[in-house]
């Protein structure tokens, strides 16, 4: 029977089998766009293919939009659309493919022209939009698109496989009635996210607020704290490099307990992601046993992506790290201050002054180590480190709600349709 694991009670029968194209009223791909036809500014927006992605609405580069000039807009009214069309883009750059086949829906009143490799498309009113745009975000509608994907580095999908996929569909009022449910679930995830946005928002302008020093604390007694001082991180701090394993000898993932942290596992909430942590092979930890770091240190990126910076957990004390990382130890201040201090512009700068165009970009050492900064005494560090830890642990919780949103909404879709 073609009906879906979780239904709602007052529907029953089996689904009808389809394919979009069945649906289609009409559709049209997008314009050859040259160079010459883009202009920094116009009233003529281009829709490219990065703008389609999973969400279901169409997302527009509000930073960097993409235009093009009024005379080319007039002369290709063919690859013109409004928002009667559902979008798609059946082109990638990126091999795996991860936009391709997605559909998006806009409801503005302006007109757009499509880029080459996205196209428009009117549908039947027997089939609800977003039913067919949740549709586009299942799991087996995206192995399906992996599978009729073409070409290497340039991947994209024959319009007439893309029409030909196959769609099971119940009654109008069914459809509607699923869709209605899983835009709910996207409104929740709205929200949440709109809310991470914010809260992060609010900690970039209190640290720049503290460390410009516009905002003080007070003791405890309610007295003034005294001015800050400048010093160099070499003199609150040791800084020490990593170690690349001998070459010949690749990384593990048996946890022999000396596990290796590369550049890859640390990620920008200050910490690593633990999941795929791998590991030194046991006859060569002697070699690099002196380049460890402990829950006391601090490491920072200095090769490939620059300037992350964070501490490890307590688990994986003794860690041996990368060579494409450094870290400040035997620190003379506190830890979770100096790790906010220098994410709040100082680690920026000094890449943006330092690092070099070479293929792989490296931070210097002693560029670290000559780094000057202000720092305040330890009382007012500790509550200035307080105060924006509770902001991300805010930021964190409504991260965890994000996640868990998605994944009972990737549940609801594997389980609401056919």
């Amino acid at each position: 029977m073609a009906t879906p694991k979780l239904r709602f009670k007052e529907f029953d029968g089996d689904w009808n089998k389809s394919t979009i194209g069945n649906f289609v009223l009409n559709y049209k791909g997008g314009a050859s766009l040259t160079p010459a036809d883009f202009v920094e500014y116009s009233d003529c927006e281009v829709i490219p293919k990065k703008a389609i992605s999973s969400g279901g609405l169409l997302q527009l580069d509000k930073v960097v939009p993409t235009f093009c000039t009024l005379e080319f807009f007039n002369s290709n009214q063919n690859y013109i659309v409004d928002s009667e069309y559902l979008i798609t883009t059946l082109r990638d750059l990126v091999p795996s493919g991860p936009s391709i086949g997605y559909i998006v829906k806009y409801e503005s009143n302006k007109k757009y022209i499509l880029a080459q490799g996205v196209y428009g498309f009117r549908i039947k009113n027997d089939l609800n939009r977003d039913f067919l745009i949740q549709f586009s975000n299942t799991s087996k509608f995206r192995l399906h698109m992996q599978s009729i994907m073409v070409g290497s580095t340039q991947v994209h999908i024959r319009n007439q496989d893309y029409f030909s996929t196959e769609l099971y569909t119940p009654s109008l009022i069914e459809q509607t009635k699923i869709a209605s449910f899983l835009s709910n679930v996207d409104e929740k995830i709205s929200q949440l996210t709109q809310k991470h946005e914010l809260l992060s928002q609010y900690k970039q302008g209190m640290m720049q607020k503290l460390f410009s020093q516009q905002l003080r604390f007070k003791a405890d007694d309610g007295s003034e704290f005294g001015e800050w001082e400048e010093k160099l991180i070499k003199d609150i701090a040791d800084v020490k490099g990593g170690k690349r394993i001998p070459k010949g000898y690749p990384l593990v993932n048996e946890n022999t307990g000396h596990p290796y942290i590369t550049v890859s596992d640390m990620n920008r909430s200050y910490s690593i992601d633990s999941t795929n942590i791998r590991y030194v092979p046991l006859e060569v930890v002697d070699t690099i046993k002196r380049y460890t770091i402990t829950d006391k240190d601090i490491f920072i990126s200095v090769a490939g992506t620059l300037g992350i910076i964070g501490k490890i957990p307590t688990e994986f004390n003794g860690a041996n790290l990368t060579e494409n990382a450094d870290k400040l130890t035997n620190l003379k201040c506190h830890q979770d201050f100096l790790i906010y201090l220098l994410d709040s512009g100082y680690l920026s700068e000094l890449i943006e002054s330092t690092a070099t165009t070479s293929a792989q970009p490296k931070l210097a050492l002693y560029a670290i180590e000559q780094l000057e900064v202000q720092i305040p005494c330890p009382e007012e560090q500790t509550k200035i480190a307080n105060f924006l830890s509770a902001i991300d642990q805010k930021i964190e919780v409504v991260a965890q709600q994000i996640e868990q949103a998605k994944q009972w909404k990737k549940g609801l879709l594997q389980q609401m349709f056919v």
